[in-house]
């Protein structure tokens, strides 16, 4: 397996013409093919954007979807696209926003390949080494409502044996196509480490901790056997990440067996302030696996500061080694395409950071 010192978690600032192209082709102002050289070009400019940054690995800015999990929906036949439950995003200042999530209402189907054109092109595009992110189960999961679903599912266990199916038929498309390194982004861990959520899991019925098992063990389905077989997958574990706002908060502690249970190779976590708990659950990271670090903040414009970061470098190094720690920012800079609330030339200077700091610190 390859070990990239700075990484990028996926997601880039969408450009305003991209915004404005997608409301446009959604009105049918726009026809198929105009949309796509559009999106060809925001794609084009994520590349040079990472590469002019000096990353060891890119992304294709996830251009072509409206959300992280957007390739889910617009693939897969089956979802409300807005009429599941609500879920509260806010920032330190107590600001709040409410983001309608997806809901399944019908049995699903595969209309076309989720990841596999964002694959192709970023492969034509660079031999740079570059990676795909994939929702997880565990994240879709959420999309399944008893009442909301039961048109399509009768119980959420037969959602997610579909679900898991699909996601493993995408897996193995992309490492088919010559994929060596897939992300996939389960934020919806961050509901087992808050501890006010956890309690409202219990109040429901739910027992945080037999819902984790089944997290592990969707994730371990869905990557079979390729993670021993020369493919990189990674998780990226943050707390929420909706225009500079969040919904969790909590250390890793709750849900370290994630590090030793799971088939993963790389974990993404996010460490850019308080609210992310210390290093000490890192000592359950077993010694073949690498931890990226998310150190630098996606949410706020602010630059930090090398020697900040190299100190948190070193204090994390305590318990796993440094050959085994990478460096990233702690999430993607538009999980959403509204974006986080800082701009282009600041998100460019926080790749730069990223990179920089990396090979000062493993050359």
């Amino acid at each position: 397996m390859s070990t990239y010192r700075s990484d990028v978690i996926g997601s880039l600032l969408r450009p305003d013409y991209l915004k404005e192209a997608r409301k446009k082709r959604a009105s049918g102002e726009l026809s198929h093919a105009e949309f796509k050289k559009i999106e060809d070009r925001a794609v084009d400019e994520a590349i040079a954007l990472q590469l002019e940054s000096g990353l060891d690995v890119i992304s294709d800015g996830e251009m072509r979807r409206y959300a992280f999990f957007g390739h889910l929906i617009d693939a897969i036949e089956g979802y409300d696209k807005f009429g599941g439950w609500a879920i509260p995003f806010h920032d330190d200042q107590g600001n709040e926003l409410v983001f309608k999530r997806p809901v399944v209402v019908s049995k699903l189907k595969r209309i076309r390949p989720m990841c596999e054109e964002e694959f192709v092109y970023l492969r034509a595009k660079t031999e740079h080494p570059a990676k795909v992110t994939l929702v997880s189960a565990q994240q879709a999961a959420a999309y399944y409502d008893a009442e909301k679903s039961k048109g399509g599912y009768a119980t959420i266990d037969a959602y997610l044996a579909d679900l898991v199916d699909i996601l493993k038929t995408e897996v193995d498309e992309l490492v088919r196509l010559g994929c060596t390194y897939i992300q996939i982004d389960a934020p919806q861990y961050a509901a087992l480490i808050d501890p006010d959520i956890r309690e409202g899991y219990r109040k429901r019925g739910n027992d945080p901790d037999r819902l984790l098992d089944r997290c592990i063990e969707l994730d371990n389905a869905v990557i079979g056997n390729h993670a021993t077989r020369g493919v990189t997958f990674g998780i990226h574990l943050c707390r929420g990440n909706n225009q500079s706002k969040y919904y969790a908060s909590g250390g890793y502690d709750p849900i370290a067996s994630v590090f030793s249970r799971t088939k993963f190779n790389n974990f993404l976590l996010e460490y850019d302030d308080e609210r992310s708990g210390g290093f000490e659950p890192l000592k359950h990271v077993p010694e073949d696996r690498t931890v990226v670090l998310g150190l630098v903040t996606s949410k706020k414009p602010k630059l930090e500061s090398k020697d900040e970061l190299k100190q948190r470098i070193k204090e994390a190094s305590k318990y796993v080694p440094m050959e085994r720690l990478a460096l990233s920012s702690q999430c993607g800079f538009a999980s959403t395409e509204e974006g986080n609330l800082l701009t282009a030339g600041e998100q460019a200077a926080k790749l730069r950071l990223v990179s920089e700091t990396a090979h000062e610190v493993w050359g």
